[in-house]
């Protein structure tokens, strides 16, 4: 029998609940512009790890890489953008705002799968997203982290649960056929990409268009995990992202507070 809120009542995010603080950032004075964030690690770190979660998912997603990797020394920020962007560029002005407010001109990007859709009631909009909210696996990690993703879409009572508005925006950015060209990105460099091989929300065009955009990246392929693999094989992912930033430790752009070496 699977049961909704066991993960979100394991000790891990019970841990997170009561020891992250939930801030709330207005980047500037238009109604609905308050982004939630989630700042773990030490701030003295100029160059932390963001993380963007889905258009289904909530900050609280990657609660488990916040505890994990800000335990092992480095600074994790996870952000949830608010309901008042529906096209792409006012998001990306809107992140760059937040940045500005937190003083960073330097981070590193956690992304998962980012419509005229704010006229819908709020059982259509669900509706939408449900069928990514499905699993055929039986493997109880992925059910969880399933489960607990879908919680905050379905259950509206609850704390940090996705409003008709954010939900509506958030789709109406999915649909968006503008799209950011990571050629024109500045200061874009080791691109890591987390795949896996069993089910996924991506069809197989996007897929291979993704590939195609970072022909340089490096490909971390996983057996299993699928649509929210940052919660059901969180140790594995984490892992990943550790190599990842591996090559920043020495300079500018290091994640983690590394001791000052006396030799």
């Amino acid at each position: 029998m699977r049961r909704l809120n066991n993960l979100s009542e394991s000790s891990d995010y019970l841990t997170f609940r009561s020891s992250v603080p939930l801030r709330n950032i207005c980047v500037d004075n238009s109604d609905g512009k308050s982004w939630k964030v989630y700042d773990a690690g030490p701030k003295s770190v100029r160059c932390p790890l963001i993380f963007v979660p889905p258009a289904c998912g909530t900050a609280e997603v990657y609660f488990r890489q916040i505890l994990h990797l800000s335990a092992c020394g480095y600074r994790v920020i996870a952000v949830e953008a608010p309901r008042s962007y529906w096209n792409v560029n006012d998001w990306c002005i809107g992140f760059q705002l937040l940045l500005d407010h937190l003083r960073l001109d330097k981070v590193h990007l956690f992304g998962a799968s980012l419509g005229k859709f704010w006229m819908l009631p709020a059982i259509f909009l669900k509706r939408l997203i449900m069928p990514s909210l499905v699993t055929k696996s039986y493997d109880p990690d992925i059910i969880e982290a399933v489960d607990f993703v879908a919680e905050k879409v379905v259950l509206p009572f609850q704390v940090n649960t996705i409003n008709r508005l954010e939900l509506a925006s958030r789709l109406t950015l999915n649909c968006a056929s503008s799209r950011v060209h990571p050629e024109r990105i500045r200061g874009l460099q080791f691109v890591t990409i987390m795949d896996v091989f069993d089910e996924y929300a991506l069809c197989s065009p996007v897929r291979e268009e993704i590939y195609d955009a970072f022909p340089n990246g490096k490909l971390a392929q996983m057996k299993t995990g699928g649509n929210f693999v940052y919660l059901s094989k969180y140790e594995e992912v984490n892992v990943h992202i550790k190599i990842h930033l591996r090559k920043f430790e020495s300079g500018s752009y290091s994640a983690i507070l590394v001791p000052y070496d006396t030799s």
